[in-house]
């Protein structure tokens, strides 16, 4: 598995690819099992009421959280491409500057924490 870090405006949001090899999601939505890499990861937006309370730019906000929609993708490139661009993406729908988003790429063995 490949994790896909960014870092705005005081939080932080993770998602994660799964390569070649390993069990990729497989519930109603999933892409195509046979894709070599899977991305899931939260997608999420501001609210005026209701969602979840946190802290942006020490700012507090209500934000409420959509199904992970996961994503099939041929090589490994395109999927971190993509992975990257969705977490700017989510930033961006909660008021944080895309540019200011640090991202942190990891890999991680399934199974250890």
């Amino acid at each position: 598995m490949i994790l896909v870090r960014g870092s705005g405006g005081g939080t932080a949001l993770t998602g994660t690819i799964y390569e070649r090899g390993e069990t990729a999601p497989s519930f109603r939505g999933a892409p195509d099992e046979d894709a070599p890499y899977v991305w899931v990861c939260d997608e999420f937006y501001e609210v005026e009421s209701g969602g979840s309370a946190t802290v942006i730019d020490g700012k507090e906000i209500r934000i409420a959280f959509e199904s992970p929609m996961p994503r099939g993708f041929e090589t490994r490139e395109q999927a971190l491409d993509a992975a990257k661009e969705h977490i700017r993406t989510q930033f961006a729908r909660v008021g944080v500057a895309e540019d200011t988003v640090e991202m942190e790429v990891t890999k991680s063995e399934p199974g250890r924490a």
